[in-house]
This record gives C-alpha cells, structure tokens and sequence, in this order.
C-alpha cells in the first residue's frame, strides 16, 4: 500500500470527547482523537508531539466500519473512521476541555 503524504493537521482530525475519554484522560493520562484513516501510529505520535509539544508514551488505534442507517425508505452508510488513543509520559498533558 503506497504511502500517502499528510500534513500533521491532516492526521489529528479532531478530539474525541466523551464520558469514556474522560475516564482515560484522569486515570491513564491519556486523550482521544479521530485521525485520518490511513495514519499510522508513528505519524500519529509525531502530529500529536509536534501540534500540543508533549512526549507520547504510546498510541493504540482502533477502525470503526460505518454502520448500515436507514431513514424511511432510504438505506444509506454512515463513513468510516479511526480512532486514536494516545498516551503520554509523566509530566506531560493536554488540556481539551479547558475551553469548553
């Protein structure tokens, strides 16, 4: 699979803030995001050290298949995506929710 070129902003699409991520952030040091679909960890650890100037520790992802929604009549396909969790060393920290 040939290797596409993305700008760091291209990769780290957006927070992904939930009750879940939350829970993670407080006990694991840890933040979600949802990145382009075909980043890897490797980039994903660079764009977010290099975007927030922190030190990752580690990244895990996860894909999400879009689901099958149908309104009325109409069946159509909710898009696909990835999901990142990343993981930073002691010290280091990203504030998401403080400007909500």
């Amino acid at each position: 699979m040939a290797s596409i070129k993305k700008n760091i902003y291209q990769i780290i699409r957006r927070p992904r803030i939930t009750e879940k991520g939350a829970l993670i952030g407080s006990v694991s040091n840890g933040v979600v995001f949802e990145v382009h679909p075909r980043a890897n960890k490797a980039e994903i650890k660079n764009a977010v050290e290099q975007i927030f100037d922190v030190k990752v520790k580690a990244v895990r992802t996860v894909n999400y298949m879009g689901k099958v929604k149908r309104v009325g009549r109409r069946i159509g396909q909710r898009g696909a995506w990835k999901k990142a969790y990343v993981f930073l060393k002691e010290g280091s920290s990203i504030d998401i929710i403080e400007g909500l």
